[in-house]
């Protein structure tokens, strides 16, 4: 098995966040009873277990750390990826590495991740190409080259 397969699973994983959530707020954009909630305060925690849980927490964690950091929803962060924003591209990528740095640090204390895994991910967070994951223009060669 590549040592590379966490990258893709990754980059995978947040693009596909991003979707679900932009996707969850417009189906839900007409209802008057739906609640955001404040990304600066804990959720509920997520189930699920194994890989794709952890990797979908450490995603939904990160995007809460970033909106945190910018003062705003996850919602509003999601969708001013893909268009006009309040703030500049490398803003929106310090928030997003800084906010998954610390979802990663917390899946280690949850045991979620590994320690002895917890260093290559944070590198990995550290290194991988957020502009591109962002732009959608992100192809494997792009995580493991």
């Amino acid at each position: 098995m590549s040592r590379r397969w966490p990258v893709v699973v990754l980059a995978a994983l947040l693009v596909a966040a991003g979707a679900l959530l932009a996707a969850e707020l417009v189906v839900h954009a007409t209802h008057h009873d739906v609640t955001v909630a404040d990304p600066c305060q804990p959720r509920a925690p997520f189930p699920g277990q194994g890989l794709d849980a952890t990797v979908q927490r450490v995603v939904l964690d990160g995007l809460d750390g970033a909106a945190c950091r910018l003062h705003t929803t996850r919602e509003e962060l999601v969708l001013s990826l893909r268009g006009s924003s309040r703030w500049n591209r490398h803003t929106i990528e310090v928030a997003l590495r800084a906010g998954l740095l610390r979802a990663v640090d917390e899946a280690g204390s949850r045991g979620d991740i590994p320690s002895l895994l917890l260093p290559a991910v944070r590198r990995l967070v550290e290194r991988i190409p957020l502009d591109k994951i962002i732009d959608g223009s992100i192809g494997v060669k792009d995580l493991i080259g």
